[in-house]
Formats: structure tokens, sequence, C-alpha cells
């Protein structure tokens, strides 16, 4: 079995911005996981599949089109989870939508929560800094196109490695 996940990355500058936050605030998860928005947590798969996911996956894709997300203040999971997330301000329809088409079929699975589109930037640690990370980030905002989503694999050191980009169409906008 190999352990796989989909996310909509965030692109840089804001990546590497916030991967630092991350890590000043403590959470080591900022060395080994890319700042994301989560499209299918991470899931076990049989290798013999890996080609149906991969066609799973390139319909959606196909089906799909850039969209605008914008990232405005910060939330939390707690007491339930020790998680100081990004709102998804803009995009959150989409985010939405995506996320059921990709968590179905070959992907098919129960969730341990509802789904809930966010950009996680503090999870386990103690409450000092989940307050610190939940105050600095309170007036964070950015926004970006998001042109596709991404496969990434749970490597055997803990590291996630991307393993394809299923980009969107181009969307060709008429001149005014």
């Amino acid at each position: 079995m190999s352990t796989i996940g989909i996310l909509l990355a965030i692109p840089e500058p804001y990546d590497g911005e916030l991967r630092a936050r991350r890590r000043a605030y403590g959470d080591p998860q900022a060395e080994i996981v890319p700042m994301h928005v989560t499209l299918l947590p991470p899931t076990e798969v049989d290798p013999r599949v890996a080609e149906q996911v991969e066609g799973h996956l390139a319909a959606i894709a196909a089906r799909g089109r850039p969209f605008t997300m914008r990232l405005r203040g910060t939330g939390t999971f707690r007491p339930v989870s020790q998680v100081v997330f990004l709102r998804v301000e803009r995009g959150l329809l989409e985010c939405i939508e995506l996320e059921a088409q990709v968590r179905a079929g070959v992907l098919e699975r129960a969730l341990q929560f509802p789904y809930h589109p966010h950009v996680t930037v503090a999870h386990d640690l103690g409450d000092a800094a989940l307050d610190a990370a939940q105050a600095d980030l309170a007036d964070y905002e950015a926004e970006f196109e998001i042109s596709g989503f991404g496969l990434y694999q749970l490597e055997p050191e803990g590291m996630w490695r991307a393993v394809r980009t299923f980009p969107f169409p181009s969307v060709v906008r008429a001149a005014a």
C-alpha cells in the first residue's frame, strides 16, 4: 500500500512565507508538508490502482476551470483538533466541488470530520504557540490563481513528494 494525498498547492511567494511562519511557531510539519488546501487527506491505496487513480484525477481536472483563491484571517478547530488555519474566503465553493469529485469512485472514502477548506498554519503545538499563530496571522490576506491540483505521495522518511500535477484547461477570456 502507498499513502497519497490530493491538494491545491499554495503558490510562491505565499508558500515560502507561510512555511517560514509555521517554522517560527515551532511546527515541524513546515519542513515536510507544502502549504495547501486538502482535497483528499492521507489515504492508503493499492499501487495496482495507480492508473485508475490518475485517470480519475485527469478526468476531474479536464472538467475544471482555474479560479481565484483568497485567504483571509485565521480560524481554529480547537478544542476538537489542535489546529490553527487560514480561512478560504474566496474559492470556497470551488474547493468543496473539487473535493466531492476527488473523493468519489476509486478514491471514495469516509472522512473523520466534515470537509472544511483551509490552510493549516499550526498543528499539534502547545496553546501558547497556537494562540500566537492565530493572533499573528489574524490580518493575513493573500489572493492568487489556482490552475490545477496535485497528487502527492508520502515517502518512507515522512516527506510528501509531488507525483503529478493535474492542470485545469486554460480559459480564454473574450476581449471587451
